[in-house]
Protein backbone atom coordinates (compact mmCIF):
# COMPACT_ATOMS: atom_id res chain seq x y z
CA UNK A 1 0.00 0.00 0.00
CA UNK A 2 1.46 3.59 -1.19
CA UNK A 3 0.04 6.63 -0.17
CA UNK A 4 1.51 10.12 -1.32
CA UNK A 5 -1.46 12.48 -0.27
CA UNK A 6 -3.19 11.78 3.07
CA UNK A 7 -5.87 14.09 3.09
CA UNK A 8 -8.49 12.19 1.20
CA UNK A 9 -7.97 9.81 4.19
CA UNK A 10 -8.71 11.97 6.42
CA UNK A 11 -12.39 12.06 8.17
CA UNK A 12 -12.01 14.80 10.91
CA UNK A 13 -9.30 17.90 11.51
CA UNK A 14 -9.07 20.07 14.17
CA UNK A 15 -6.31 21.98 15.96
CA UNK A 16 -6.27 19.16 18.72
CA UNK A 17 -7.09 15.87 17.22
CA UNK A 18 -7.31 14.24 13.36
CA UNK A 19 -9.59 10.56 12.78
CA UNK A 20 -8.66 8.90 9.86
CA UNK A 21 -9.52 6.04 7.76
CA UNK A 22 -6.78 3.68 7.73
CA UNK A 23 -6.66 1.35 4.43
CA UNK A 24 -5.69 -1.70 4.78
CA UNK A 25 -2.10 -2.59 3.83
CA UNK A 26 -0.53 0.65 5.44
CA UNK A 27 1.09 0.34 8.95
CA UNK A 28 0.21 2.68 11.53
CA UNK A 29 3.71 2.87 12.69
CA UNK A 30 6.73 0.95 11.11
CA UNK A 31 10.68 0.64 12.03
CA UNK A 32 11.10 -0.62 8.67
CA UNK A 33 13.22 2.05 6.71
CA UNK A 34 11.41 3.94 3.68
CA UNK A 35 8.08 2.50 4.34
CA UNK A 36 5.64 5.02 4.68
CA UNK A 37 2.94 4.99 7.27
CA UNK A 38 -0.32 6.56 8.79
CA UNK A 39 2.19 8.33 11.76
CA UNK A 40 4.60 9.58 9.33
CA UNK A 41 2.01 10.90 6.50
CA UNK A 42 0.23 13.18 9.16
CA UNK A 43 3.57 14.34 10.29
CA UNK A 44 4.69 15.57 6.80
CA UNK A 45 0.69 16.68 6.01
CA UNK A 46 1.81 18.95 9.35
CA UNK A 47 5.11 19.82 8.01
CA UNK A 48 3.36 21.11 5.01
CA UNK A 49 0.84 23.49 6.86
CA UNK A 50 3.39 24.94 9.17
CA UNK A 51 6.79 25.17 7.45
CA UNK A 52 9.52 24.91 10.14
CA UNK A 53 8.09 24.10 12.99
CA UNK A 54 8.35 20.25 14.25
CA UNK A 55 4.86 18.38 13.68
CA UNK A 56 3.73 16.46 16.21
CA UNK A 57 1.06 13.52 15.68
CA UNK A 58 0.50 11.45 19.03
CA UNK A 59 -0.74 7.66 18.11
CA UNK A 60 -3.03 6.41 20.62
CA UNK A 61 -4.72 3.05 19.35
CA UNK A 62 -3.26 1.06 16.38
CA UNK A 63 -5.30 -1.56 13.89
CA UNK A 64 -3.01 -4.37 12.39
CA UNK A 65 -1.67 -3.35 8.97
CA UNK A 66 -3.65 -6.05 6.81
CA UNK A 67 -6.46 -4.51 8.95
CA UNK A 68 -8.89 -1.16 7.54
CA UNK A 69 -11.00 1.42 9.68
CA UNK A 70 -10.75 4.45 11.64
CA UNK A 71 -8.08 5.94 13.87
CA UNK A 72 -7.97 8.96 16.42
CA UNK A 73 -4.54 10.92 16.48
CA UNK A 74 -3.73 13.45 18.71
CA UNK A 75 -2.15 16.70 17.70
CA UNK A 76 -0.41 17.30 20.69
CA UNK A 77 0.66 16.26 23.72
CA UNK A 78 -2.41 17.98 26.30
CA UNK A 79 -4.38 16.03 23.34
CA UNK A 80 -2.88 12.83 22.89
CA UNK A 81 -2.16 12.10 27.03
CA UNK A 82 -6.35 12.90 27.11
CA UNK A 83 -7.02 10.83 24.40
CA UNK A 84 -4.85 8.07 26.29
CA UNK A 85 -6.44 8.47 29.63
CA UNK A 86 -9.72 8.12 27.94
CA UNK A 87 -8.49 4.95 26.57
CA UNK A 88 -7.03 3.26 29.77
CA UNK A 89 -11.00 4.48 31.43
CA UNK A 90 -13.10 3.80 29.04
CA UNK A 91 -11.91 2.92 25.62
CA UNK A 92 -12.97 4.36 22.61
CA UNK A 93 -16.17 2.65 21.95
CA UNK A 94 -15.15 0.78 18.83
CA UNK A 95 -16.57 -1.59 16.71
CA UNK A 96 -15.63 -3.81 14.29
CA UNK A 97 -17.46 -5.62 11.22
CA UNK A 98 -15.74 -9.17 10.18
CA UNK A 99 -16.40 -11.54 7.50
CA UNK A 100 -15.82 -14.73 8.79
CA UNK A 101 -16.04 -18.44 7.42
CA UNK A 102 -19.45 -20.46 8.41
CA UNK A 103 -22.97 -19.73 9.03
CA UNK A 104 -23.21 -17.69 12.30
CA UNK A 105 -26.98 -17.70 13.44
CA UNK A 106 -26.64 -16.77 17.16
CA UNK A 107 -24.92 -13.82 18.71
CA UNK A 108 -21.87 -14.68 21.47
CA UNK A 109 -19.34 -13.92 24.07
CA UNK A 110 -16.02 -15.38 23.47
CA UNK A 111 -13.61 -15.31 26.64
CA UNK A 112 -9.43 -16.73 26.21
CA UNK A 113 -6.09 -16.60 27.61
CA UNK A 114 -3.69 -15.30 24.41
CA UNK A 115 -0.45 -15.41 24.72
CA UNK A 116 2.05 -13.30 22.31
CA UNK A 117 4.90 -14.77 20.65
CA UNK A 118 7.15 -11.73 19.17
CA UNK A 119 9.46 -13.12 17.39
CA UNK A 120 6.61 -14.91 15.27
CA UNK A 121 4.30 -11.48 15.79
CA UNK A 122 1.82 -14.11 16.41
CA UNK A 123 -0.73 -14.98 19.42
CA UNK A 124 -2.63 -17.98 20.50
CA UNK A 125 -5.26 -18.99 22.62
CA UNK A 126 -3.26 -20.99 25.89
CA UNK A 127 -4.76 -22.46 29.35
CA UNK A 128 -5.48 -20.24 31.75
CA UNK A 129 -2.79 -19.35 34.41
CA UNK A 130 0.19 -19.69 31.67
CA UNK A 131 2.91 -17.31 31.98
CA UNK A 132 2.45 -14.27 30.24
CA UNK A 133 -0.89 -15.05 28.96
CA UNK A 134 -3.40 -12.21 29.12
CA UNK A 135 -7.53 -12.76 29.18
CA UNK A 136 -9.09 -11.60 26.09
CA UNK A 137 -12.94 -11.25 25.97
CA UNK A 138 -15.28 -10.05 23.03
CA UNK A 139 -19.11 -10.01 22.26
CA UNK A 140 -20.25 -10.72 18.27
CA UNK A 141 -23.42 -10.55 16.86
CA UNK A 142 -24.45 -12.14 13.29
CA UNK A 143 -25.75 -9.47 10.53
CA UNK A 144 -25.74 -11.27 7.15
CA UNK A 145 -25.00 -14.67 5.69
CA UNK A 146 -24.04 -15.03 2.04
CA UNK A 147 -22.14 -17.76 0.20
CA UNK A 148 -20.81 -19.99 3.30
CA UNK A 149 -20.03 -16.85 5.00
CA UNK A 150 -21.29 -14.63 7.23
CA UNK A 151 -21.12 -10.42 8.39
CA UNK A 152 -20.49 -9.91 12.04
CA UNK A 153 -20.25 -7.20 14.53
CA UNK A 154 -17.85 -7.39 17.05
CA UNK A 155 -17.33 -5.32 20.37
CA UNK A 156 -13.89 -5.68 22.25
CA UNK A 157 -13.11 -5.76 26.38
CA UNK A 158 -9.81 -5.92 25.84
CA UNK A 159 -7.27 -4.50 23.61
CA UNK A 160 -4.99 -7.55 22.98
CA UNK A 161 -2.66 -8.42 19.99
CA UNK A 162 -4.64 -9.78 17.26
CA UNK A 163 -7.46 -10.13 19.90
CA UNK A 164 -10.60 -10.70 17.53
CA UNK A 165 -8.55 -12.59 14.62
CA UNK A 166 -6.99 -15.17 17.04
CA UNK A 167 -9.95 -16.06 19.10
CA UNK A 168 -12.80 -16.25 15.58
CA UNK A 169 -10.09 -18.60 14.57
CA UNK A 170 -9.76 -20.68 17.61
CA UNK A 171 -14.14 -20.53 17.93
CA UNK A 172 -14.38 -22.10 14.42
CA UNK A 173 -14.80 -19.29 12.62
CA UNK A 174 -12.13 -17.19 10.83
CA UNK A 175 -12.08 -14.36 8.92
CA UNK A 176 -12.01 -14.50 5.95
CA UNK A 177 -8.50 -13.09 3.92
CA UNK A 178 -6.72 -14.22 7.58
CA UNK A 179 -3.66 -16.31 6.36
CA UNK A 180 -1.84 -16.33 9.30
CA UNK A 181 -4.83 -17.22 11.45
CA UNK A 182 -7.03 -18.83 9.20
CA UNK A 183 -6.54 -19.93 5.66
CA UNK A 184 -5.32 -18.67 2.08
CA UNK A 185 -8.93 -18.03 0.59
CA UNK A 186 -7.46 -16.24 -2.36
CA UNK A 187 -8.61 -12.61 -0.79
CA UNK A 188 -5.85 -10.17 -0.19
CA UNK A 189 -6.35 -8.32 3.13
CA UNK A 190 -7.88 -9.54 6.13
CA UNK A 191 -11.85 -9.06 5.90
CA UNK A 192 -11.72 -6.82 9.03
CA UNK A 193 -12.57 -3.31 9.62
CA UNK A 194 -12.75 -0.62 12.93
CA UNK A 195 -16.30 0.48 10.98
CA UNK A 196 -17.42 2.93 14.31
CA UNK A 197 -16.17 4.70 16.81
CA UNK A 198 -17.00 6.77 19.74
CA UNK A 199 -15.24 8.99 22.38
CA UNK A 200 -15.37 12.05 23.97
CA UNK A 201 -13.04 15.24 22.40
CA UNK A 202 -9.73 15.31 24.27
CA UNK A 203 -10.18 19.43 24.81
CA UNK A 204 -14.03 19.92 24.69
CA UNK A 205 -15.68 17.20 25.98
CA UNK A 206 -18.09 16.73 22.83
CA UNK A 207 -19.20 13.55 22.05
CA UNK A 208 -17.67 12.47 18.63
CA UNK A 209 -19.04 9.52 16.36
CA UNK A 210 -18.24 8.55 13.31
CA UNK A 211 -18.78 5.76 11.28
CA UNK A 212 -17.29 4.32 7.81
CA UNK A 213 -18.29 1.61 4.99
CA UNK A 214 -15.67 -1.21 4.77
CA UNK A 215 -13.80 -0.83 1.16
CA UNK A 216 -12.89 -4.12 1.47
CA UNK A 217 -13.78 -6.91 -1.29
CA UNK A 218 -15.16 -9.48 0.74
CA UNK A 219 -17.76 -6.76 2.68
CA UNK A 220 -19.02 -5.90 -0.74
CA UNK A 221 -21.44 -9.09 -0.95
CA UNK A 222 -22.81 -8.12 2.37
CA UNK A 223 -23.13 -4.40 1.67
CA UNK A 224 -26.24 -2.97 -0.45
CA UNK A 225 -25.95 0.33 -1.78
CA UNK A 226 -26.38 3.10 0.40
CA UNK A 227 -25.43 1.49 3.15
Amino acid sequence: MRILDIKPYIRYEDKDIFVCYKPAGLAVQSARMGQMDMESLLKNYEASKNPGQMPFVGVVHRLDQPVEGLLVFGKNKKATAKLNQNLAQEGLGKKYLAVVHGIVTEKGRLEDYLKKDARQNASSVVQKGTSQSKKAVLHYCPLRTENSMTLVEIEIDTGRHHQIRVQMSHAGMPLAGDKKYGREDGIDYVALCAHKIVFPHPITGKKMKFEIRPQGTAFQPFLAEGE
